[in-house]
């Protein structure tokens, strides 16, 4: 059997299961069973598959059409300009994400040296991404999982940053440890009963802490900000991740707490999506 048949199968099975995109996961599924770049395959459609190699595809076919994220399987997925390594053990980075980097960059001059900590780590594909194109900051990543913890420590090896990044296994209400020029967070803002109403390849394969934001979305969000209060410098910035409708709570929330608003970005959707403010006064 040819690649030009094996993608095809591919594809009419995953659009039996209703997946969105059944070319390109089709492709890429059969890029990984062969260990080829998808552009090679698609230049040689008449070259035949082996056994073995049919075997995987139809391995990687068979956990993508209950719904598993392609990025799961694929074992990789790129964010801003790279390429991260992702498990089941954190959430698959999203574009929407990559507006907390830009605005971090925004923020950074090229030469400036500043002490950034990174709340809700996951993969640590929004500080590496960071340092990465701000080589003189060095940072301090936490999360409450040590799984997520070992992917991020492994994104930072492989770009040559475990130099830079600091990886601690903690919870931010019980972090104390020092002050920061920068706070960034994607912290879980999902609500319990949206939770619910999510699309099955998140709520079924994505971790749960890392998307539950508690009865209203906003228990996490509070945490970050109250104790991001106390751990940064007087003038220093907190930009943060929200849910599209709770901009009003978490703008009150951070005004209570001490913070000037200086922008609330919004994703390619329209929808307000991540917050930039500036601690004012100690409290």
């Amino acid at each position: 059997m040819n690649y030009q048949k094996i993608l095809n199968n591919g594809i009419n099975s995953l659009k039996i299961s209703n997946i969105i995109n059944p070319e390109l996961d089709s492709e890429l599924l059969l890029s990984k069973a062969l260990n080829k770049k998808r552009e090679k395959i698609l230049t040689n459609l008449k070259k035949e598959i082996n056994k073995k190699q049919l075997d995987k595809f139809n391995l990687y076919l068979s956990r993508r059409k209950k719904k598993e994220p392609i990025a799961y399987i694929l074992g990789f997925k790129y964010f801003w300009k790279y390429k991260f390594f992702i498990n089941k053990s954190v959430l698959v980075p999203r574009p929407e994400t990559e507006q907390i980097v830009e605005e971090t960059l925004n923020y950074l001059s090229d030469n400036e040296s500043k002490k950034i900590l990174d709340i809700g780590t996951g993969s640590g594909c929004i500080i590496v991404s960071v340092l990465k194109e701000r080589s003189k900051c060095k940072a301090i990543a936490i999360d409450i999982s040590s799984k997520a913890l070992k992917v991020a420590k492994t994104n930072a090896k492989i770009h040559h940053l475990e130099n830079k990044i600091k990886f601690i296994n903690i919870d931010i209400d019980k972090f104390n440890y020092n002050k920061y020029d920068l706070i960034l967070s994607n912290p879980p803002y999902i609500s319990n009963i949206d939770l619910i109403r999510l699309d099955d390849d998140i709520r079924i394969y994505e971790p749960r802490e890392s998307l539950s934001g508690g009865l209203d979305g906003c228990e996490e969000i509070t945490k970050v900000i109250e104790k991001s209060s106390k751990l940064l410098k007087n003038n220093g910035k907190l930009i943060v991740e929200i849910g599209y409708s709770q901009k009003n709570n978490v703008l009150k929330l951070l005004k209570n707490n001490g913070f000037y608003i200086n922008k609330t970005g919004k994703d390619l959707s329209g929808r307000d999506r991540c917050i930039v403010s500036t601690k004012i006064n100690n409290k």
